[in-house]
């Protein structure tokens, strides 16, 4: 599984890279966020117990998710001649 994340990861990247260099002409601006561990309410719906209580003992260090949206909005309200490209936004204390 953790092969198919990197791969995906990777993916992300390379289409938001593209589409960054094909559209950068137009002034369209591309940001990838990519969150760490996040306070969320998806621990309700994991019906995989082993699954369930390994993201739960992770998710005691979680970050709420207004701070995702904190970076997004400082992301896109830059201004127009500056692009955030990439953020990693995780918990002080993910090791991770």
């Amino acid at each position: 599984m953790k092969n198919n994340i990197v791969i995906e990861k990777f993916a992300v990247r390379a289409i938001t890279e593209g589409l960054r260099i094909e559209e950068a002409s137009n002034n369209i601006r591309t940001t990838i966020i990519s969150p760490g561990t996040i306070t969320t309410e998806l621990l309700e719906s994991i019906s995989n117990l082993e699954l369930k209580s390994a993201i739960v003992e992770d998710s005691k260090i979680g970050i709420e998710p207004a701070s995702i949206a904190r970076a997004i909005a400082f992301a896109i309200e830059q201004p127009s001649d500056v692009a955030i490209n990439e953020m990693i936004v995780r918990p002080t204390i993910q090791e991770l």
